[in-house]
């Protein structure tokens, strides 16, 4: 089953099956982008930041920072599909295949690999996610496990 982007309804443990799979929107990545990544993480590597020294890299110019492109399937993936997502357990395990360049429009494709009951308001889903650039390059990818709630879940109670 595919489900567009724009597909907003929120979706449950009980709602997917393995072999799921949707595409996000696109993003385009800009180097305001890069910059504000740096800023609010610190990292002014030259590699993203300065246009001279990243022309000597084998790159030949800056490219975003692997963890920002990790962070941008986050919020890509988010809304395709849209879960009721408590948490994230854990990234399995998470390639940087290839680099991200200012300019370069990425998207995410999801598809649910496996899923667990975890008690008996809620699973565990085990999910396989690719960034792909906008020359179907895949340059990141990886597996991820999110516990989401079921259906029929009361919704919790302010402490």
């Amino acid at each position: 089953m595919t489900v567009r982007a724009d597909n907003r309804q929120v979706l449950y443990f009980e709602d997917l099956s393995v072999g799921d799979c949707w595409v996000s929107c696109a993003r385009t990545v800009t180097e305001a982008d890069v910059v504000n990544f740096a800023r609010l993480t610190g990292d002014f590597n030259p590699l993203h930041v300065d246009s001279e020294y990243a022309r000597q890299t084998p790159f030949g110019r800056p490219i975003a920072h692997g963890l920002l492109g990790l962070s941008f399937m986050a919020g890509l993936a988010s809304t395709a599909p849209a879960v009721s997502t408590v948490a994230l357990l854990r990234i399995i395990q998470w390639k940087f295949l290839q680099p991200i360049f200012f300019g370069d429009t990425i998207r995410v494709e999801t598809k649910v690999v496996d899923k667990q009951p975890s008690g008996r308001r809620r699973g565990r889903v085990l999910w396989h996610q690719r960034v792909i650039n906008q020359h179907g390059q895949v340059v990141q990818e990886g597996k991820l496990e999110t516990l989401v709630m079921g259906q029929f879940s009361p919704p919790r109670q302010p402490r």
